[in-house]
């Protein structure tokens, strides 16, 4: 079971690395991989486990977090009409995305990243993603509000990119314009 000491924290090498595609069909160690970083997602949302294990609430993890330069990416998360998103993916692919932004309210965070890091990340409205799930069927997901910016930041973290990156530096907090809000 992965717990908060498995996570490296910004700074760390690997974070800033592209991610190397995984061989399909994947092996039993990518497998496995995998579905621990689903697990560590599930695990950190339910209170009494998170609790014990000092485990810290996330809804997405990518394997480059815990310093395997995979691309494979686990989110388990409800969006604002109660559908559940709980997904584990070998190689995920943004392969359409909407020209209109949105952004979360309350700014993003990430579990390799120990300090609140304030601002507005802009991300694209609405994307349809490809990957390919552990039992190695192709997916492919069209997804906007919360869903839609929780993959954008995992698969960023494939591409070494820090979701702090996408913060306008010399105004963290100016409305995005034309962008839709997406309250947490």
């Amino acid at each position: 079971m992965l717990t908060m000491e498995d996570i490296i924290r910004d700074g760390h090498p690997t974070l800033r690395k592209v991610a190397e595609e995984v061989v399909l069909p994947a092996s039993d160690e990518d497998k496995q991989i995998l579905a621990s970083l689903l697990e560590y997602v599930k695990n950190s949302q339910n209170g009494e486990i998170a609790a014990k294990y000092s485990l810290r609430p996330g809804i997405g993890l990518a394997a480059p977090q815990i310093n395997v330069s995979k691309r494979m990416i686990a989110i388990h998360l409800t969006d604002d009409k109660g559908t559940l998103y709980s997904y584990a993916l070998f190689n995920p692919k943004i392969v359409s995305h909407s020209v209109e932004k949105s952004y979360l309210q309350s700014g993003e965070g990430c579990l390799s990243v120990d300090e609140a890091i304030p601002g507005y990340v802009p991300r694209y409205a609405r994307i349809t993603v490809k990957g390919t799930t552990l039992e190695g069927e192709e997916v492919k997901l069209r997804l906007k509000g919360l869903p839609a910016i929780c993959f954008q930041h995992e698969i960023d973290h494939l591409n070494g990119v820090m979701f702090y990156d996408h913060i306008d530096k010399n105004d963290p907090l100016k409305p995005i314009d034309g962008a839709t809000v997406i309250e947490r």
